[in-house]
């Protein structure tokens, strides 16, 4: 199975390293100052205390006629619809958006070719420094990688795909709404973003009780919006709408001080604020909420 991964950040380079241990034939197309690290290099990763070389194909460039199982499409947001126009003319049949986004995926299909969109979300966090991806899958409980088909309707290549995460060791979910549940991801990951954004002292944010505060407030206020419009997911969600102020507010503190919570909250909110500011704006004009209004919250 031939695979291409289309960017060479922490998700992308997490996946590929993780794809090429299973066997799997993997390609990493990259650009920039990545590209080059990459290709003097390799793709350098840490397992168990130790840097290893993923056994990839480093790309700079895609070529139409070469055909992939699955691109996996690793960017951000904003890079989205200039990465599709690109493999608008590649034949492979399935791309796997694992992107932040609140975007109705018919627009993408609009942009790549109907039918080839398959959303998904990773369960992932990390850095690369120095050039050496210093990254891990998040706990199968808290998030698995997580994805399905825009109709909500199972699929061969659905099952395909899960094959693809069994293999390379990937926890992951499918779930009948990809939308409901990539907005309902950014009821709680958009105000925790913001709580480092408001913060002094960003990385101990979790010293400041009332940004603490307003962060448990702010997330309860978002699921319950989405519970009345009957689209919040997982279930899980429903429970920390109708926790205490108090309690989640301390169950934050204590998550936003973890190791987890530097690795998979902080580093991804500080490394990428412009998208994060961005999300921020779509999801609360999504929900017909004044963004003001909901600061005071």
């Amino acid at each position: 199975m031939r695979i291409l991964i289309y960017g060479a950040g922490v998700i992308g380079s997490l996946y590929a390293s993780l794809f090429s241990e299973a066997g799997f034939d993997v390609s990493v197309y990259a650009r920039g100052k990545r590209l080059k690290y990459l290709q003097e290099n390799g793709l350098q990763y840490i397992n168990k205390h130790q840097v290893k070389k993923a056994n990839v194909q480093i790309l700079d460039v895609l070529q139409t006629n070469v055909e992939f199982d699955f691109i996996f499409l690793t960017v951000r947001e904003e890079q989205v619809e200039e990465a599709l126009l690109e493999l608008k003319n590649n034949k492979s049949p399935n791309i796997v958006t694992m992107v932040n986004t609140i975007e109705i995926y018919s627009n993408w299909g609009k942009i790549c070719g109907e039918g080839r969109i398959l959303p998904a979300f990773p369960g992932a966090g990390g850095s690369i420094e120095n050039g050496i991806l210093n990254a891990a899958l998040t706990p199968k409980i808290i998030q698995p990688t997580t994805f399905g088909e825009i109709s909500g309707k199972q699929s061969t290549r659905q099952k395909t795909l899960a094959y693809v995460f069994r293999k390379s060791h990937i926890p992951y979910q499918i779930v009948s709404s990809m939308h409901n549940w990539q907005v309902s991801h950014l009821g709680m990951v958009v105000p925790i973003a913001d709580a480092y954004y408001m913060s002094e002292y960003p990385e101990r944010v979790y010293l400041d009780k009332k940004i603490m505060a307003q962060t448990a407030k702010r997330m309860k206020a978002n699921f319950k919006i989405l519970s009345e419009k009957k689209m919040l997911s997982p279930f899980k969600f429903n429970l920390f709408m109708i926790c205490p102020t108090w309690i989640f507010t301390k169950a934050l503190r204590i998550i936003f001080r973890s190791k987890f919570g530097h690795q998979f909250m902080y580093q991804h909110s500080m490394n990428a604020p412009a998208e994060m500011r961005d999300l921020h704006e779509k999801f609360y004009d999504y929900l017909g909420q004044n963004v003001e209004e909901m600061h005071k919250i």
